[in-house]
């Protein structure tokens, strides 16, 4: 069967993620048991894992996108806190690497990566969307980095990728202020190109338009 014809079948992978394929694309969906997909460690290695196989089916024409998206209420709440507070030097910055590591897996991927976004998209989780080729948010979907307000700042990436695409006064002020933003926000200052009500099924269409 080829890449264009339309076939879906679910692979659950542990906990962390469900992969599909849907007229010619893979879509990655993250899920996680409290519903937030939080990048922890593991979900992050596993995030690796995957991609670097989807890696080689896009090289190969198995798929001409690639498509990762969340729940209603979370694409991602960003890394795990809980888990950072307990990390050492040493291991901070073997997480800040690997984090790296994935968001630059993303950033070259061999087709379009499309971020497909509902609900929070946080800290960590706007890091991925960022490293992403385009972003799709539905109406309800909220960007932001919180991480001043704790005292943190990101080190997957998210600093430079956002200062490119909106500029680096509006990337300091949301960067420095943890400031929110929601969907029409995010579209008037092109962090995200569209706004509609099913991200994943556009991302579908404009995969195909191409």
């Amino acid at each position: 069967m080829s890449a264009d014809q339309t076939t879906t079948q679910e692979v659950h992978i542990g906990k962390r993620f469900r992969q599909y394929h849907d007229r010619g694309c893979a879509v990655l969906e993250l899920i996680s048991a409290d519903g937030t997909n939080k990048l922890g460690s593991d979900t992050i290695m596993a995030l690796r894992r995957q991609i670097q196989e989807l890696q080689l089916e896009a090289e190969t024409g198995g798929i001409k996108a690639l498509i990762i998206t969340g729940n209603e209420k979370f694409f991602s709440a960003g890394a795990d806190l809980n888990e950072i507070a307990q990390l050492t030097g040493p291991e901070a910055f073997v997480f800040s690497r690997s984090g790296q590591a994935l968001m630059n897996l993303i950033d070259h991927f061999p087709v379009p990566v499309i971020a497909a976004i509902q609900g929070y998209c946080m800290g960590g989780g706007m890091d991925l969307a960022l490293a992403c080729d385009f972003r799709i948010a539905a109406p309800n979907a909220v960007f932001g980095h919180r991480g001043a307000s704790l005292g943190l700042i990101t080190g997957w990436g998210g600093t430079q990728r956002l200062s490119r695409l909106i500029g680096r006064p509006r990337a300091l002020q949301m960067f420095l202020l943890a400031e929110m933003v929601g969907a029409a926000e995010a579209r008037s200052i092109g962090l995200v190109g569209d706004t509609v009500d099913d991200p994943v099924q556009r991302a579908i269409t404009r995969a195909n338009d191409v």
